[in-house]
C-alpha cells in the first residue's frame, strides 16, 4: 500500500519507476524478484539506478503463530538481506537504498515519545526491526548511502489497519 502511493507519487512527478514484483513479468519497467532466492544478482536493469525503495515483508496482522513469526522475520531480514548483497554487486550501483523498518524497533515506550536518539527496545518486533536494519549493510558497506524509514501504523481507509477496524 505505501509503495503504490508512492510509486504514483514520484510518477506523477515525471520520475520513471522500476517495481520489483513476485510475479513473472516481461513489463520493460518490471523486475521479477522472489526475496526468497538470489534471482536478481545478475539483472541488468537494476544498473544505474539513482535510488532503491525497499518496502516488502509479510504483513504483521494475523495470529503470531510460530509459523507467521518467521515468516515476518525471514520476509523482512533475508529479503532485505539478499536485496542489499544484490545492490551491493552490481557495477553501478544505485546512490541510495531507502529501506522500510518500523516504529516498533523501540518497543512499547508507553508514554514516552521516541525519536532516533531513543533507546531501542526488546521483544519480537523490536528484535525483528533491528535485524532489518542491520540487513542492509551489504549495501552500506559498498558506498550506498542506506535511509531506514522507521515507519508507524498505516491509517487509510483503502488498507493496513485502518481497513480493517472501519467496520
Amino acid at each position: 500500500m505505501i509503495g503504490g502511493g508512492l510509486a504514483t507519487a514520484l510518477a506523477d512527478d515525471g520520475h520513471d519507476i522500476i517495481r520489483l514484483t513476485k510475479s513473472a513479468t516481461s513489463s520493460p519497467h518490471t523486475i521479477s524478484w522472489n526475496s526468497c532466492s538470489h534471482s536478481i544478482m545478475k539483472n541488468r536493469q537494476m544498473e544505474g539506478l539513482d535510488a532503491v525503495v525497499h518496502l516488502a515483508g509479510e504483513p504483521i496482522f494475523g495470529r503470531w503463530t510460530d509459523k507467521k513469526k518467521e515468516s515476518i522475520r525471514s520476509s523482512r531480514v533475508h529479503g532485505t538481506e539478499r536485496l542489499a548483497r544484490s545492490l551491493a554487486a552490481l557495477r553501478t550501483p544505485p546512490k541510495v537504498l531507502i529501506s522500510g523498518s518500523a516504529i516498533g524497533i523501540y518497543g512499547d515506550t508507553g508514554d514516552c515519545e521516541a525519536n532516533e536518539e531513543s533507546l531501542l527496545g526488546n521483544g519480537f518486533l523490536a528484535e525483528v526491526c533491528k535485524d532489518w536494519e542491520a540487513a542492509t549493510q551489504p549495501a552500506a558497506d559498498a558506498g550506498i548511502r542506506v535511509v531506514q524509514m522507521r515507519l508507524g501504523v498505516v491509517l487509510h481507509p483503502n488498507g493496513g489497519i485502518l481497513r480493517k477496524i472501519l467496520p
